[in-house]
C-alpha cells in the first residue's frame, strides 16, 4: 500500500508509507478486525469519550442513559451508543497500590481482554520542533522503543515535513529514522527578525485589530531599524510592520494547514489498518486561530472516530517557562516590554489547545507540563481499556463552530470528551 501525495499545503513532494511486512498485508485481507471503521450519516456528530474512576481506571460498565451531551448547552438525544474494548492497558500505578491492598481490586475490574495487534505511528512536529526539543525527544522515543515498546507492535516513524519509515517491526530501520531527523525551517519564525512580528501577533495586529500590539510594534520596528525620531518615523515603521504581520500571518496559516492536513492524511491512511490504531504526536504546538484550522481539527476527529484511532499528544517544551530572557526581550519602548509580557503566557499556552483538543476528542491523551517526555511517552503508548463512542444528529448544519460537553450522572467519575465541532452541510473528510 503506497500512497504519493503532492504538494500538500504547498510543501515539496510528500511520501507516506503507511505498508507493513507481508505477514501484515495478508493479515488485512482476513476476517474485519473487531475495530472496524464506524460508519455514520452525513449530519450524525460521533463523540469518543473516556471515563475514569477516582483511581484512573477507564470504566467500561455504563449505559446510555449514564450520559448527557450538550451542543452549544443544549442537550442533545444520543441516537448511538457503542461501547469499544481494546486490549488491556496496562497498569495504573495508582490503581495497582490500592488493589495490592485490596484483594478484591476496583468494583470496575473486568478480566483481561486478549492482546489485538497494534499499530503505532511516532509523528514528530519537525516545522515546529527546536533543536534541543526535538533531541530530546529523539532521545525518548529511541528508549521507548529499545525499553517499553512491546516487540509485536508495528510502528512507523514520520515526520509532517516528509520523513517516512513505513511501517515496520523492525526496530534498526525506525531507530535510523529517528535519528535522521532534523528541524525544518521552512516556515518557521525567526525573532531575529525587524520588524519581529511572529504568527500570534500578526493575527491580532491584522485580523483583531488590537490598536496596543500595533503601537507596541511600530515603537519597537523605529528602535531596532535605527529610524529618526521624527513625525515620519511612525509611518514607515507602521507599513514594515503590516508587511511584515502579513508576511507572519501568511507563514502561521500555512504551518497549521500543512500539519493538520498531515495529521488528517496519516488518520485517514491509519483507519484502514487491521488492528488498534494509535497516532503520537510529539510537538510544541502550534496556533490554530482561525475558523479554517478548527475545520480541520473538526474533520480529523470525525475520521478518527469513525477509523477508531486514538490520537496522543505530548508537549516537547516540557516544563516551559513564560518570562522573557535578556537576549529576548526587544530593545524598544516600555510599551513593547509590557506588550510582549503579556502576550508571552498567552501565546505560549494557545500553542497546546490544538494537541489537547485533537487528544481529549479522540479519547487520548495529553502529556504537558513535564520535563520526563520519556515517562510521557510510556503513559502515552497506552490506550484506555474502555472508550464510549456517542452519536447524534445536528438538525441544521451551517459551518459553525459547536461547543460540547459530556456528563454522566454518577457520582466520583471524570470524563474526558470531545469539545467541539464545526456543524458542516457535508460529510467530514471528504
Amino acid at each position: 500500500m503506497l500512497s504519493i501525495f503532492k504538494g500538500l499545503a504547498g510543501l515539496p513532494q510528500f511520501s507516506l508509507v503507511l505498508c507493513a511486512a507481508s505477514l501484515l498485508a495478508a493479515q488485512q485481507q482476513e476476517a474485519p478486525s473487531p475495530n472496524s471503521v464506524v460508519k455514520s450519516n452525513v449530519n450524525e456528530v460521533l463523540v469518543p469519550a473516556v471515563v475514569r474512576d477516582g483511581q484512573g481506571n477507564a470504566v467500561g460498565n455504563l449505559t446510555k442513559e449514564n450520559f448527557q451531551i450538550l451542543d452549544n448547552g443544549k442537550p442533545q438525544v444520543i441516537s448511538g451508543f457503542t461501547v469499544i474494548e481494546r486490549a488491556t492497558e496496562p497498569p495504573n500505578p495508582i490503581a495497582a497500590a490500592s488493589n495490592s491492598a485490596s484483594p478484591s481490586g476496583s468494583s470496575n475490574e473486568a478480566p483481561p481482554h486478549p492482546a489485538a495487534q497494534r499499530f503505532v505511528v511516532f509523528l514528530f512536529d519537525d516545522l515546529n520542533l527546536s533543536t534541543t526539543d526535538l533531541s530530546l525527544a529523539q532521545k525518548s522515543v529511541s528508549k521507548l522503543l529499545d525499553a517499553s515498546l512491546p516487540a509485536s507492535d508495528t510502528v512507523a516513524v514520520l515526520t509532517t515535513s516528509g520523513t517516512n519509515s513505513g511501517l515496520t517491526r523492525d526496530r534498526a530501520k525506525l531507530q535510523q529514522t529517528i535519528l535522521n531527523i532534523k528541524p525544518t525551517n521552512i516556515y518557521r519564525h525567526n525573532s531575529k527578525d525587524c520588524p519581529n512580528i511572529d504568527y500570534y501577533n500578526a493575527d491580532l495586529i491584522l485580523n483583531k485589530r488590537d490598536e496596543m500590539a500595533l503601537q507596541a510594534a511600530i515603537e519597537d520596528t523605529i528602535s531596532c531599524a535605527g529610524l529618526p525620531r521624527d513625525p515620519g518615523a511612525a509611518t514607515t515603521a507602521k507599513l514594515m510592520v503590516e508587511q511584515a504581520a502579513g508576511q507572519a500571518l501568511a507563514m502561521g496559516q500555512k504551518t497549521y494547514r500543512t500539519d493538520l492536513e498531515f495529521i488528517r492524511l496519516v488518520i485517514s491512511k491509519m483507519g484502514s489498518l487491521p488492528g488498534e490504531r494509535m497516532l503520537v504526536l510529539i510537538s510544541p504546538g502550534f496556533l490554530t486561530p482561525s475558523g479554517e484550522a478548527m475545520e480541520l481539527a473538526s474533520q480529523i476527529l470525525d475520521m478518527a472516530a469513525r477509523g477508531n484511532v486514538i490520537i496522543n499528544a505530548i508537549d516537547a517544551r516540557g516544563l516551559y517557562t513564560t518570562n522573557l530572557g535578556a537576549s529576548e526581550r526587544s530593545a524598544g519602548s516600555p510599551l513593547a516590554s509590557i506588550v510582549e509580557d503579556q502576550h508571552r503566557p498567552v501565546s505560549m499556552t494557545a500553542d497546546e489547545g490544538v494537541m489537547a483538543d485533537l487528544a481529549d476528542g479522540s479519547g487520548g491523551t495529553y502529556f504537558h507540563g513535564h520535563n520526563d517526555l520519556e515517562a510521557g511517552l510510556t503513559r502515552l503508548s497506552e490506550m484506555p481499556r474502555y472508550v464510549y463512542l456517542l452519536t447524534f444528529s445536528v438538525a441544521k448544519p451551517n459551518g459553525t463552530y459547536h461547543q460540547l460537553k459530556v456528563k454522566v450522572n454518577q457520582a466520583g467519575l471524570t470524563v474526558q470528551a470531545r469539545r467541539g465541532y464545526v456543524a458542516l452541510r457535508f460529510e467530514s473528510g471528504k
